[in-house]
């Protein structure tokens, strides 16, 4: 079976599911069916989404099991609330974060105080 493809590969738009079918049953169902929020999401966004679950929101976990930077891991966040209607909190500090981003050294204390202070 393939992966679930949200996107239209040339325009981008999102698909519409046509058909349904149970393999079990023989059952199928034709129609015009949303994909809901899951339309909205790439196929990499959902892969993210996936970790973000499976670490129960935890963003410093998935950027390690990504291998990529806290605030990389923090915009394609941000890109996946954006791709849901929602308002990334880009103006808000996230104090936990920052206190966490502190004490994993991945900065220091001087920028931590200046995030804090925003």
């Amino acid at each position: 079976m393939h992966p679930l493809i949200t996107r239209d590969p040339v325009s981008g738009n999102e698909l519409v599911v046509t058909r349904l079918e149970c393999p079990e049953s023989g059952i199928v169902i034709e129609g015009q069916f949303s994909l809901g929020w899951i339309g909205r999401l790439t196929r990499e966004q959902l892969d993210f989404v996936e970790l973000m679950v499976k670490y129960r929101g935890n963003i410093q976990k998935l950027a390690a099991e990504m291998n990529v930077a806290y605030n990389t891991a923090r915009s394609r966040l941000d890109e996946i609330v954006a791709a849901l209607g929602g308002t990334p909190e880009e103006t808000r500090v996230d104090r936990r974060a920052v206190l966490d981003r502190l004490a994993s050294k991945e900065i220091s204390v001087e920028e931590a105080m200046r995030l804090l202070k925003g």
